[in-house]
């Protein structure tokens, strides 16, 4: 009796193979920096929906920030439009198990609610994850899925370290199978999963859990289509795909692709072809409008992702910071540097929000020439526990270094998280709300929310103008510059010319800018040879938030709302009293970054004039690559000036406080 190998494959894979779409999400936050408005999905959904597939990714992530931010739109209302014209496709959105679509936890009942609006205005499918695999950060979102009728798929988040071992990954899927998962997505945010490692974690998943396997991955390493051909060979019935022309590079494997590898097996996808290339007309065609200010990258291959596992937004955003600080030189070291941290934080993957903790506190460490002399709030919370439980466990030593005396928590995060619907609202102009859904979005959000409301409720002829465009107009002309200042040192012979089109290639400032991923960015200033191009927010500066875990911004999402660009040099913040000059002892500056006098809006300034102050006394904060940087006196003193307002603008090096 002959074995016929398609016929065996056949009974295995009863079902076609489903793919999920993920053009309207995680491609063009991969690639666009989450630029796509609500028009131009509108202006494609019906093709898209009538492709045949398993479902469409086109919420969650950084969606919802961007939409509010830098687009002017309301995000309720983009779901809302989707759905009215795809019939025939469920919705799927990310979520961050706790965080929802924020950066830091919420309480149980805005996750409830959040979720139950979330089904009402059409989600289906709820992809819910935790970045550090913590089941604890997964159990109110899970539950409010399933109370609220929609699809609950449990995640992996997929990385490499001594501790991330199958049996690993068998626990945390395990654990999540018991909380009611419907489904399990293998989460591979970095491109790192191998097509050997996929059929083998995906075939021990199969012999323990008894849900359907879903794989996430990119295309940065080049090992993301042979890892979906292994994986749905293992077992896989669904893997996530973007359309080719939103495909590659730090976006997913294209479609296209695995639909015709996969229609020469046993594991056929029946999706339209024709509406396929439809659709990959409209998005080459969109690209020049969208893809200029959120510097989508020509389609490459990153190797080095495989060593450091950064997602490719990391790494542009660790490049627009080091830019910032004038130290663009160190980014090898910061990499390097990445690697250590990652560990020491107990192999925590990289996705958001430990990408951003773990990459800042790396840039902090080689800017000042010593490992944790700056420590961000955000890892004093990570090592505190209110993110949740590290992976591997952290050595004592480290905790002592990071928190001194204090202990770590033990429990759920969330559960010293008093309800916060009752309250939320309380200073919130209720002119400004039309509807349920404002009141999460502002929960979610609260400045940017506001800040949007304002300009919503504003007639439209005297509305500020949409920060995306401007931020088009600036990148545009940053282009331009950037052009004309490294033109002249093609082919001339110079013995600096070499160096120069590479710093231009490597650091130049359309690329910098239009690279570099800041969600709670509103300032960024690019040094390029002797002229500083600025980046300024339009409206004040967002104060840091009280209620910690913080604000930390998405690694592959988005860029900082262009007002202005100029050739001049940044200038220094406004003085507030005295003249540096005259101090000889002062607290300076350790970075670019933003000026605070206190923790948050409604808490006291550190010090005061007149405040007599210790060596290692935190006396202000200064906000930088969107975490919040406790300033300290390395000296005693009295305070006898501060030289900065709130909110402003400092360099590396500049006086802050006067000290005698």
């Amino acid at each position: 009796m002959t074995i016929n190998p398609i016929e065996i494959e056949n009974e295995m894979h009863k079902l076609p193979l489903r793919i999920t779409d993920t053009t309207l999400r995680d491609a063009h936050q991969s690639l666009w920096a989450t630029r796509l408005r609500t028009e131009d999905i509108l202006g494609i959904i019906d093709v898209i929906d009538n492709v045949g597939y398993y479902s469409l990714e086109m919420w969650g992530g950084a969606t919802f920030d961007v939409c509010m931010r830098f687009l002017r739109e309301n995000p309720w209302e983009r779901l809302r439009e989707v759905k009215k014209r795809a019939k025939n496709t469920p919705l799927q959105m990310l979520l961050r198990g706790q965080n929802a679509v924020g950066y830091r936890n919420y309480s149980d009942d805005v996750i409830d609610k959040f979720i139950g609006l979330a089904c009402k205005n059409g989600v289906d499918i709820f992809r819910c994850f935790d970045a550090l695999n913590d089941t604890r950060n997964l159990e109110a979102s899970i539950k409010a899925v399933k109370k609220h009728g929609g699809h609950a798929q449990g995640t992996l988040a997929y990385t490499i370290s001594p501790v991330h071992t199958p049996e690993k990954y068998i626990q945390y899927a395990k654990e999540q199978v018991a909380l009611g998962v419907d489904s399990l997505c293998i989460k591979d945010m970095a491109g790192i999963l191998s097509p050997i490692q996929a059929e083998k974690l995906v075939s021990a998943l199969i012999g323990e859990v008894n849900v359907p396997i879903q794989i996430h991955t990119h295309a940065t390493s080049g090992m993301g289509t042979a890892t979906y051909v292994e994986g749905v060979r293992a077992g896989a019935g669904a893997i996530d795909c973007a359309i080719s022309s939103m495909a590659g590079f730090t976006s997913q494997p294209p479609v296209e692709t695995l639909l015709a590898i996969f229609n020469e097996t046993a594991y056929r996808a029946n999706l339209d072809i024709a509406a396929l290339d439809k659709i990959a007309k409209f998005f080459l065609d969109l690209r020049p409008k969208r893809a200029s200010a959120a510097g989508a990258q020509a389609s490459i291959i990153d190797p080095g992702i495989l060593i450091h596992q950064i997602p490719g937004g990391m790494i542009s955003n660790f490049r627009s910071q080091l830019a910032m600080q004038g130290a663009l030189d160190k980014l090898d070291e910061a990499l390097e540097e990445v690697i250590k941290v990652r560990a020491d934080l107990g192999y925590c993957p990289l996705v958001t929000p430990t990408s951003q903790i773990v990459g800042t506190q790396a840039v902090m460490n080689v800017l000042a020439g010593e490992r944790y002399k700056m420590v961000p709030n955000e890892v004093k919370e990570y090592v505190r526990g209110m993110y949740g439980r590290s992976p591997a466990p952290l050595d004592e030593a480290f905790i002592k270094k990071i928190l001194g005396d204090e202990k770590p928590i033990s429990h759920r995060p969330a559960d010293d998280i008093e309800p916060m619907l009752p309250k939320i609202a309380d200073n919130l102009d209720s002119s400004l709300i039309t509807e349920d859904e404002d009141i999460l979005s502002y929960a979610m959000f609260p400045e940017v929310a506001l800040e949007y409301f304002k300009w919503r409720a504003t007639p439209e002829a005297d509305r500020s103008p949409i920060p995306a465009d401007l931020e088009m107009e600036a990148a545009q002309a940053a282009e331009k510059v950037s052009s004309t200042a490294v033109e002249p040192a093609k082919g001339t012979g110079d013995k600096n010319a070499d160096q120069m089109v590479h710093d231009d290639d490597y650091t130049g400032i359309s690329k910098i800018i239009a690279a570099s991923s800041g969600l709670a960015m509103d300032e960024l200033c690019i040094r390029k040879g002797d002229f500083t191009v600025e980046i300024r927010a339009n409206g004040a500066a967002p104060r840091p938030v009280a209620t910690a875990p913080a604000a930390v911004a998405a690694t592959t999402q988005t860029v900082a709302p262009a007002v202005s660009a100029t050739l001049a040099s940044a200038p220094a913040a406004p003085v507030a009293a005295g003249d540096p000059s005259g101090y000889d002892n002062t607290v300076n500056a350790p970075l670019v970054g933003t000026f605070y006098s206190s923790s948050s809006p409604s808490s006291p300034a550190f010090v005061k004039v007149g405040d007599a102050v210790k060596s290692g006394d935190v006396v202000c904060i200064v906000e930088a690559m969107k975490l919040f940087n406790e300033i300290k006196a390395d000296k005693d003193g009295v305070v006898d000036a501060i030289f900065v307002t709130d909110g402003t603008l400092v360099k590396k090096g500049q006086p802050l406080i006067g000290l005698k």
